[in-house]
């Protein structure tokens, strides 16, 4: 049975991640259905040229999720221009490449700063006037909640992380009609797939992956998907919905049966890593070139501290 969609018209969505990928669909599908997206990123290059494709009125606000001030500050924006927000959705995040004993530790803490203390500090500051709304609360998890790779530990946890969390918001938020839903996507074409793509190790990752669950979607249409089921209101929304079933079957996936051919290509990710690391260094073996590119400039920053 396929469920009617609510309107969103009127409607005051804070959206992180805004400027690139599903959050850049997410922000063009909002505005065509008549709601008041508020672009949050941490790149201004990115989301001031997409808030004048989106018109005059809409406001992007530059801040990183990692600061609750930062957060604290976009809310207040979306306030003044608004006066209320009906939907927080917590969609910023990022990803790392690297086994535990390689993997540079500043991009595996970033990862978790950013995909769960992002969330946490995106969420809790809009809370107050979400749930004034009796609105609701939606947060980019991923197949990877319950699909954990090799190499991607960092994102893995993180994605876990809050698919619990909002597991235990939901149920605290229920008697203040708020409602909470996590977003469980499998891949998603967005830089962050693409760039994933230019690390040969990763590409080795994908391999073991059937066919079907290989596929890509455009994020045009996993916007479409996300924003239906915002609408809507759903605990959960799958991108595609075959995602549905791996969510099903999760005790199943860390079986030894379930990590045969992961455990048969560890080997030759590892060795893609090393031949990266020799060649590139930790740092930029980890991150891909967006995130890469961040953390020199964060590094820049630290070194001219005075």
């Amino acid at each position: 049975m396929v469920r009617a969609v609510p309107s969103m018209a009127g409607q005051v969505v804070l959206l992180t991640g805004a400027g690139s990928g599903i959050g850049a669909a997410a922000a063009q599908e909002l505005k065509a259905r008549g709601a008041c997206p508020v672009l949050v990123d941490i790149d201004r290059h990115m989301i001031e040229p997409l808030a004048q494709t989106l018109g005059d009125d809409t406001l992007c606000v530059v801040a990183d999720v990692t600061d609750m001030a930062a957060c604290e500050a976009a809310v207040q924006a979306a306030l003044k221009r608004h006066g209320r927000i009906d939907v927080v959705w917590a969609n910023a995040g990022v990803a790392a490449f690297g086994q535990l004993a390689h993997i540079d530790p500043i991009a595996w803490k970033r990862v978790i700063d950013v995909n769960v203390i992002g969330v946490f500090n995106t969420v809790r500051t809009a809370l107050p006037h979400v749930m004034a709304q009796q609105g609701f609360i939606a947060v980019t998890a991923s197949s990877s909640s319950f699909a954990h790779p090799p190499a991607l530990s960092a994102y893995a946890a993180s994605k876990a992380a809050v698919e619990a969390m909002c597991n235990a918001w939901r149920i605290e938020l229920a008697a203040h009609h708020v409602g909470v839903g996590a977003i469980h996507a499998a891949w998603v074409r967005t830089p962050l797939v693409t760039e994933g793509a230019l690390h040969p190790g990763f590409v080795r990752l994908r391999q073991t992956m059937p066919r079907k669950m290989n596929v890509e979607v455009d994020a045009a249409q996993a916007a479409r998907l996300m924003v239906d089921g915002i609408a809507r209101r759903d605990r959960r929304i799958w991108v595609p919905g075959w995602v549905r079933w791996l969510h099903w079957l999760r005790a199943l996936l860390h079986t030894p049966m379930g990590e045969r051919e992961l455990l048969s290509a560890a080997p030759d990710i590892e060795r893609h890593y090393l031949e990266g690391l020799a060649a590139e260094g930790r740092l930029a073996s980890s991150f891909g070139p967006r995130e890469l590119q961040r953390a020199q400039e964060r590094a820049r920053q630290g070194s001219t501290a005075p």
